[in-house]
This record gives structure tokens, sequence and C-alpha cells, in this order.
């Protein structure tokens, strides 16, 4: 009569977390702040001639939409999902929002607008890790 032993499976173990800052960790929002401080200094600009306060004004705005895009990426992790959804969609509807209130538009259209993206992108960010979560 012959057996078989079975071997217990050994599986490796995670490695664990680097404390250093990944390469994509600083040029994702690094990206973002220059596209919308590029985006924020030609709605101001409107074709006119380009003047200093308008340059300030894209590079303020990117330099802070950059700040929080990074300070989200290095707290997303600590949030419950539902929390780091609504985080995600406040940084979009703000963006959006600020955005649109440049080109001229009232406060409150440019309000409603940027709700509108920020419950879009808190849903699909929502949806997104409830459906990714380990």
């Amino acid at each position: 009569m012959v057996t078989h032993a079975t071997m217990p499976v050994r599986r490796r173990s995670r490695a664990p977390a680097r404390q250093g800052h990944s390469a994509l960790g600083w040029a994702l929002p690094l990206t973002l702040g220059v596209i919308l401080g590029f985006w924020a200094f030609f709605i101001r600009r409107d074709g006119g001639t380009t003047t200093g306060g308008q340059i300030w004004l894209g590079v303020v705005s990117g330099v802070a939409f950059a700040a929080l895009c990074f300070l989200l990426g290095r707290t997303q992790r600590a949030l419950p999902r539902e929390l780091r959804a609504a985080a995600y969609g406040a940084l979009a509807g703000g963006a959006v929002g600020y955005l649109h209130s440049l080109n001229g538009s009232s406060v409150l259209m440019s309000s409603v607008i940027g709700l509108a993206v920020g419950a879009g992108m808190l849903l699909s960010a929502f949806y997104l890790f409830y459906t990714r979560e380990e």
C-alpha cells in the first residue's frame, strides 16, 4: 500500500512596506498639479496678454492641488473606504468647481458643477475601493 505524504506548502510572507516614497507617489501629484496650474492660467488668460498675476495664480493653484493630492496619497491607507472615497470626491469636486469659477461663472453654478463632479467621483471611488478591498 502506497501512501503519499503531503508536504505543507510554505507561502512567502509579504515584503515589508518601504519607508520611502515611490516614483509614482511623487510623479502623479506633480503631474496633476502642473495640469491644474496650466489650466487655471489659461482659463484666466482668456486669449489676452500674459500678466504676472495670471502666472502666480497658476503656480499657486498647481502647488496647492499637488500638495493636497500628495497628502491624500500618503494618508489614504489609514482611512476607511467610505472616508477615502469622500476625500477623493471632495478633492475632485473642489478642483473642478474652482476651475469653473475662474471662467467667470456664478458661485452657485460653480458649486453645483463641483458637487456633481464630487458626487460622481465619490461613487466611482467607493465602488472601486469596495470591489478591490482585500
